[in-house]
């Protein structure tokens, strides 16, 4: 079976009439927003999952980000 690379579907890709081209762009686009927010999901259901556990408690969104701006 042929190795796939990112080059050689670059150079696929652009061979591509200007049409088909347009609607690849398109339909990466939108599985790579699909992806991203079934990760988002899983990662939500995760946390929802340790806060009923208990291992994490409840914060403000002000005192997280003062947190994360102070590095700790």
């Amino acid at each position: 079976m042929a190795t796939l690379t990112l080059d050689r579907v670059l150079t696929d890709a652009e061979a591509l009439p200007a049409d088909e081209l347009e609607m690849l762009e398109g339909l990466l686009r939108k599985r790579r927003i699909e992806a991203w927010r079934r990760e988002t999901a899983a990662a939500a259901k995760e946390a929802a999952k340790s806060l009923r556990a208990g291992k994490i408690k409840p914060q403000s969104a002000e005192s997280i980000i003062a947190r994360l701006r102070h590095g700790k």
